[in-house]
């Protein structure tokens, strides 16, 4: 009985020794002999005691790598700090593991050199303004590289850009000026179209004075009683004031002057009607 107990163990230590167990998400690479045989997928898996070694147990999942900041020139001589984040995943297990011996460390340094290239090539402007563009470089001459390692850099985010003080301060000052600019151009466009609309208005109160005094002559001295009127009201505002000097001018002899000024008016107008007249 010893012996059929003695390999009874054997075979169940065998068995224990031979299976091995990949997590989901994970692959596994299996070394015989200390060459490669093969990859051990997610799952229950067997392999040989003493002659197989897995060597290696990685995730395929997606992974993010933290880029500490980085200081970076422009274009334009503008020294920025810049840290990013980098997404990737594994896509071929045995490249990663052959092919690179410190895979994490090379695509931080991959990744800082590219950033600090593709940053180099764009003012500061473009930074700020084209980063979608930018973000598509960086990441199309990434995966030229890391595609040998068999790995895929699938997003990178400039968290951000921190500008030095002396030009943070010049670009607020810029923007400032640039708002206010805004308003004065918008202040005086308003103003020109209130004075448009003033005279649009007088022209036609002057236009139907005219022709009122036209169809009815007596209505002057309604006019003239009108024409008082705004002077008592104008006279008394300015009198409110403190620091206000009133000129005093008789409406009685200013009434000529809007007499002279009605007649040009009614002039004008029949002129036109004669021409009109006279070309029909």
């Amino acid at each position: 009985m010893e012996p059929i107990i003695f390999i009874v163990l054997v075979l169940i230590g065998y068995a224990l020794g031979s299976a091995k167990l990949i997590n989901q998400g994970n692959e596994a690479l299996v070394e015989r002999l200390g060459q490669y045989h093969r990859k051990l997928k997610p799952g229950l898996n067997f392999i040989v005691p003493l002659v197989d070694q897995i060597v290696m147990e990685d995730t395929t999942r997606e992974q993010f790598l933290d880029i500490k900041p980085q200081n970076v020139i422009t274009q334009d001589n503008i020294y920025v700090e810049v840290d990013a984040i980098v997404y990737w995943r594994i896509r071929d297990i045995e490249k990663s593991f052959y092919a690179i011996e410190d895979l994490q460390g090379a695509l931080i340094q991959v990744t800082t050199t590219t950033l600090r290239e593709i940053i180099a090539q764009n003012t500061l402007e473009q930074t700020n303004v084209s980063r979608a563009e930018m973000h598509s470089a960086i990441i199309d001459q990434l995966n030229e590289i890391t595609a040998d390692w068999g790995v895929e850099i699938l997003r990178l985010d400039l968290q951000r850009i921190t500008l030095p003080e002396s030009v943070r301060k010049s670009r607020e000052e810029q923007q400032a000026a640039e708002i206010k600019k805004r308003a004065l151009i918008t202040e005086a466009e308003g103003e020109k179209e209130a004075a448009i609309k003033k005279a649009e208005g007088t022209l036609a109160s002057v236009q139907i004075i005219s022709q009122a005094l036209r169809s009815n002559p007596d209505s002057r001295d309604i006019l003239r009683y009108l024409v008082a009127q705004d002077y008592v009201d104008a006279s008394q505002k300015l009198g409110e004031s403190n620091n206000a000097k009133i000129v005093f001018v008789d409406p009685a002899n200013s009434s000529e002057m809007f007499q002279e000024l009605i007649a040009e008016s009614v002039n004008t107008e029949g002129n036109g009607k004669k021409s009109e007249n006279g070309n029909t």
